[in-house]
């Protein structure tokens, strides 16, 4: 390799920007393509969803991240196909050449067979799905505020949450919040406290990765902000008004205006183009499977990383779709990458789990650190702490801290912002 080497980076998320950093000293030319302009702060986004943040909070422009690297440029496009043979990837209005190639553009949400319902339970993976989530939220109170019919108003004013992993937990949480907090006297007709709010997930416990006593301590967090928990539940149809699921051998339908999804993840489009062309294999949610160093077989120039990518920790579970995985394939592939140019050859990814976290309302949370576990404020003050270290600018951290110092004081959440529409 020369220092003429080009490596495109397709994905501007956790991965693909922790391998453009790792890769500012390196003697490569990298370019990094992404269909938004902006790096976005996935963790964070229930809480746009939930109107505690506003979008700007958690985004911030590639360009300006990146504007010190001198080896680096971002790129406004679509990949829609590889040309593996000429090493180049196409764009939807041109081409790009590469001599090693990183996939990291993560994945989407999975109704396991039923895509029909995303339309009335909408996931939540990019800032116009928390913002139309938020619409979806804020509506449903003023129409239960106009509401004259009794049932009517019920349905306006009870929300289900799929999937009882960190996303729904953190949801259900934060719509507990908003209805027992943060709307207390706002409304004349309604009492906000009222609002019915489910949380149903398919397993026998919520968080169901995270180790006793922390799944039970975070349903008694949800118990507080009146969140009702419905494990061992398998949802069957998902309608504009309501849902239906299965408990044991009893099936239910309950009437709801908003539906939200937390079930599921698959692998991004692009995951099954570059595993046709490449005769990779993808797993059951459409990840990649990739080898030991993170390349797929046959094909070391290309590697494939983050939530896009499946590969099985020291302990032979798949590792988990979230932030600090991406991260740290980020700085294995730019390390990989590195080592080539010198000649070497690096040992296969190792995974290096710092723990994980989920909080649930004001100052609450749960947080598996694999040598504590903490729940309750203390979690609450790691969870923080971390995730204003994550963020990517100091400007965001600044902002978000002096949102949150307000929201914790004042019980309020300003960016309760009803916005857009559903043909916008």
């Amino acid at each position: 390799m020369s220092a003429s080497h080009k490596v495109v980076i397709l994905g501007g998320g956790f991965g693909g920007l922790q391998t453009a950093q790792a890769l500012r000293r390196a003697p490569v030319d990298v370019t990094l393509v992404d269909r938004r302009n902006f790096h976005l702060f996935q963790p964070l986004l229930y809480q746009v969803a939930t109107g505690g943040l506003s979008p700007a909070n958690i985004a911030s422009p590639l360009r300006a991240v990146l504007r010190d690297q001198a080896n680096t440029r971002v790129l406004l496009g679509e990949a829609t196909g590889f040309d593996l043979a000429g090493r180049r990837v196409l764009l939807a209005d041109g081409v790009v050449p590469y001599d090693t190639l990183l996939v990291a553009t993560g994945s989407r949400h999975h109704y396991f067979g039923h895509p029909d319902w995303e339309k009335d339970a909408p996931g939540l993976k990019t800032i116009e799905d928390a913002t139309a989530i938020r619409r979806r939220i804020l509506l449903a109170f003023e129409r239960a505020e106009r509401a004259r019919d009794p049932e009517e108003r019920s349905a306006w004013l009870t929300f289900v949450i799929v999937g009882g992993g960190p996303t729904g937990v953190e949801l259900a949480g934060a719509v507990g919040e908003l209805a027992h907090m943060t709307f207390r006297g706002n409304f004349r007709a309604i009492d906000p406290r009222s609002a019915r709010i489910l949380l149903l997930e398919s397993v026998d416990r919520v968080l169901p990765t995270y180790p006793v006593p922390l799944p039970a301590r975070a349903a008694a967090s949800l118990a507080r902000l009146g969140v009702t928990v419905r494990v061992g539940t398998l949802v069957t149809d998902v309608r504009e008004d309501g849902v239906t699921f299965r408990q044991g051998d009893a099936t239910q339908s309950v009437s709801a205006r908003t539906i939200l999804w937390a079930a599921g993840m698959t692998g991004s489009p692009l995951g099954r183009l570059i595993a046709e062309a490449a005769g990779a294999r993808t797993d059951r949610a459409g990840r990649v499977l990739v080898e030991p160093d993170l390349t797929l077989a046959g094909h070391p120039e290309i590697l494939v990383i983050g939530d896009l990518a499946a590969l099985n920790g020291a302990d032979g579970a798949p590792l988990p779709g979230v932030a600090q995985v991406a991260i740290q394939e980020g700085r294995y592939a730019a390390a990989l990458i590195g080592a080539r140019i010198a000649g070497r050859t690096l040992p296969p990814f190792r995974y290096r789990n710092l723990g994980n976290m989920a909080t649930i309302g004001r100052a609450a949370a749960v947080a598996d650190l694999g040598w504590m576990h903490l729940s309750g404020y203390p979690a609450w003050l790691v969870w923080l702490f971390i995730h204003l270290l994550w963020l990517v600018q100091f400007e965001s951290r600044l902002l978000v801290l002096v949102q949150w110092t307000w929201n914790y004081l004042t019980r309020n959440r300003s960016a309760r912002l009803i916005t857009g529409g559903p043909g916008d």
